[in-house]
C-alpha cells in the first residue's frame, strides 16, 4: 500500500505524466516493481496510461477529493467543539443540499447533551430549528416542493399546525433574525438556528437547552451569531462544492 501511494504522489506531480522508468527512479523502486504497481493502478482506475506516460485517474481524483471534504468536516467539527465549550451549550451545523437538510456535524457533551434524533432530521425540518432555518432560506419553489414531499405532520403537541402556519412564521422573520422553536420537535428543549451565508449555499447553525434553562438561548445563539459567522462562510462554502 505505501508504495503504491509513494507512485500515486509521484505521478500527482507531474502534471503532464511521467513514464515508468522516471517513476521508478523518483520512488526508488525496483523498475519490475514499478511496472507491477503501475498496471494495477491503471487497472483498477487510479491512473491513466497515454503514449508510454502516466496520469492520475478518475479514481484517484475521486479518492483526493473525498479526503479533502473529509479534512473540511474535520475542522466544522473542531470549531464547533471549541464553541461548544465557549458557550456551554450543544452546537448543531447543517446544510440543504440536493433537496434535502444534512446535518453535518453536531458538538455536544454529557452534561450539555444534543437532541436525540428519534425522528429523521431529513424528513422533519417543518419541526426543528435547523430545518426550519434552512427552509427559511429557500426559493419559494425548492421550499414548496420540499413541503410537498415532506408534508407538516405533528412531531408534538407543540409542532407548527400546518404548511401555512409555517410559511407565516418564516415569511415573519427579518433576514438574519435567528429561528426559534419551543418544544416542537423534542419535548422539554427549545432550540434557536441562525443562517449562514456564502454563495448560494443554504446553510444554519444551531443550539439547543433544556426548556427550564431557556433564559440562556437567546444570549448563546446571539454570541454564536456575531462572533463565529464570519469564520464560518468560506468552510461552509468549501465544504458544500
Amino acid at each position: 500500500m505505501q508504495r503504491a501511494l509513494r507512485l500515486l504522489e509521484a505521478v500527482a506531480s507531474h502534471r503532464e505524466g511521467a513514464p515508468a522508468k522516471q517513476l521508478a527512479r523518483e520512488t526508488g523502486l525496483p523498475l519490475p516493481t514499478t511496472y507491477h504497481l503501475l498496471r494495477t493502478l491503471t487497472h483498477e482506475g487510479y491512473l491513466l496510461r497515454e503514449k508510454g506516460a502516466f496520469f492520475l485517474g478518475d479514481a484517484a481524483v475521486r479518492l483526493a477529493g473525498s479526503g479533502a471534504v473529509q479534512n473540511r468536516r474535520i475542522k466544522i467539527e473542531n470549531s464547533l467543539a471549541r464553541w461548544r465549550d465557549e458557550i456551554g451549550v450543544p452546537i448543531y451545523f447543517a446544510l440543504y443540499r440536493e433537496g434535502e437538510v444534512e446535518l453535518v456535524a453536531v458538538a455536544d457533551t454529557p452534561s450539555a447533551p444534543a437532541v436525540e434524533e428519534w425522528a429523521d432530521f431529513r424528513e422533519t425540518a417543518h419541526a426543528h430549528a435547523i430545518g426550519q432555518c434552512l427552509l427559511g432560506q429557500l426559493d419559494s419553489k425548492t421550499r414548496q416542493d420540499h413541503l410537498d414531499r415532506y408534508p407538516v405532520e405533528s412531531i408534538t403537541p407543540y409542532t407548527v399546525r400546518n404548511r401555512q402556519a409555517l410559511l407565516d412564521r418564516l415569511g415573519a422573520l427579518g433576514r438574519m433574525e435567528p429561528l426559534v422553536e419551543r418544544q416542537e420537535y423534542a419535548l422539554g428543549t427549545v432550540c434557536a438556528a441562525i443562517p449562514l451565508t456564502a454563495g448560494s449555499t443554504v446553510a444554519a447553525m444551531a443550539i439547543s437547552v433544556p426548556l427550564h434553562q431557556e433564559d440562556r438561548l437567546l444570549p448563546a445563539i446571539e454570541r454564536l451569531r456575531t462572533e463565529i459567522g464570519a469564520l464560518f462562510s468560506s468552510v461552509v462554502l468549501s465544504i458544500s462544492i
